[in-house]
């Protein structure tokens, strides 16, 4: 049940990242909002592996076709995922944009049985349904009020880039053929490193202006790395250990988290829909946990 651990605390890590990405984004384009994610995120990823082989040597891995490929992947689609995420904090409130991507437990399980072989319980099937379910109450929040379908699909959208994302991750770790949890970070520092590469080549390219706008908010964007980190350790490792369709759902109570954070931070109120969401995450985690 290692895996439920490190789920928890990168749900937990996560709903502080994206309240304070929710935050910068008031002043930040959503490149450098989604930079600041992983700006200084890669030495904490690089200083987390030297660690772990201090405290447990292995031989070094041999980075194969399959490995880099997959974490080429994963790099793209999180990239894509946590731009559509920011944009999401600009259509409506905080807590209906990251109820909305959280659409990618289910996503994840559906590519997952066709394209990845993850065999699912029906047990397990039932909590994911569940799941999605409690997704699609929360996403509903303002079907009432001109709940708009441009929302709805950057959602959705946000959500399949996820789950390809964390699909990618888990092959990645497979491919890599080393033992847990040094499998998981060497993929992290990968990822990490591919996607800083990548930000801040388009942004020196296209944005220059957004480097001093992080530098101007230097506390916010190094408070969004390290959470980040700690998240993404939380997350690979986690993906490393269980099917990733398992590891979403029960994720899903990030959502709980989101809500606290919006009404304690933000002064939201939370709303009928909210709380009925709320009980259906908790009955997924269950399924998913006892599956």
């Amino acid at each position: 049940m290692l895996w439920v651990f490190f789920t928890v605390l990168a749900a937990f890590m996560q709903t502080f990242r994206n309240g304070l990405q929710s935050k910068l984004s008031k002043d930040v384009s959503t490149l450098g909002v989604t930079l600041a994610r992983f700006l200084f995120a890669t030495p904490i990823a690089l200083i987390y592996l030297v660690l772990l082989y201090q405290f447990e040597p292995i031989a070094h891995p041999e980075f194969n076709r399959q490995f880099i490929s997959y974490v080429a992947i994963a790099a793209g689609m999180q990239i894509i995922a946590t731009a559509l995420m920011v944009v999401l904090f600009k259509q409506q409130n905080f807590a209906i944009g990251a109820g909305l991507a959280k659409s990618e437990a289910l996503v994840a399980a559906i590519l997952g049985a066709l394209f990845f072989g993850s065999a699912l319980t029906p047990l397990g099937w039932f909590g994911v349904l569940i799941g999605a379910l409690a997704v699609f109450v929360l996403s509903g929040l303002k079907f009432n009020q001109g709940f708009q379908l441009k929302t709805v699909l950057i959602g959705l959208s946000c959500g399949s880039a996820f789950a390809l994302t964390s699909l990618s991750v888990r092959e990645a770790s497979i491919a890599l053929d080393l033992p847990f949890p040094h499998s998981a970070a060497w993929v992290l520092l990968w990822v990490l490193t591919l996607q800083s590469i990548i930000l801040i080549a388009h942004i020196a390219i296209k944005e220059r202006h957004t480097f001093s706008k992080l530098k101007q908010h230097l506390p916010t964007t190094f408070a969004i790395s390290v959470t980040s980190c700690i998240g993404s350790i939380g997350w690979f490792s986690a993906m490393s250990l269980q099917y990733v369709a398992y590891v979403k759902t029960l994720g899903q109570i990030e959502v709980l988290f989101t809500i606290l954070l919006a009404i304690f931070w933000l002064k939201q109120k939370p709303s009928k829909n909210e709380l009925l969401g709320l009980i259906l995450i908790a009955l997924a985690a269950i399924l998913v946990m006892w599956q």
